[in-house]
């Protein structure tokens, strides 16, 4: 795998994120996590950018959408990171993927054949998450 680190120019946040992903070809790459401002920017999608006039990357064509389904959820204060890891290593060990930005963010990646009813393992280790939603 080609793992780079590109950075990114989001025009509808305005924002330019730095992100690792696996480069395809010149100017296509495929997402090996999250990115936090851009939610289309999933584990497994595949993209193709062009450089704007800043030099910076900037999204043109989703070529292939992710094969996982993505969730975000708030982080409450009243957990530790060890109550939300039992979830993060059963979607792992399963080949899901789960990522923390900013101290506070979930962000799953669930297969789609995942065996778990995602809603109700977190109901099981009352985790009182919040989804975020678009």
């Amino acid at each position: 795998m080609n793992e780079v680190k590109i950075d990114v120019y989001h025009k509808e946040e305005k924002v330019t994120t730095s992100i690792y992903v696996e480069q395809l070809s010149e100017n296509k790459f495929r997402m090996i996590n999250n990115d936090f401002c851009n939610p289309k920017l999933t584990l497994g999608t595949e993209f193709e950018t062009e450089i704007n006039d800043n030099g910076i990357h900037e999204v043109k064509k989703i070529t292939k959408e992710s094969e996982f389904i993505t969730r975000r959820f708030g982080l409450t204060p009243n957990h530790k990171e060890s109550d939300y890891r039992m979830l993060g290593d059963e979607l792992t060990k399963r080949g899901g993927f789960w990522q923390v930005d900013l101290g506070s963010i979930a962000t799953i990646n669930i297969p789609k054949d995942f065996e778990f009813d995602v809603d109700q393992l977190i109901k099981e280790l009352d985790l009182k998450l919040v989804e975020i939603t678009d």
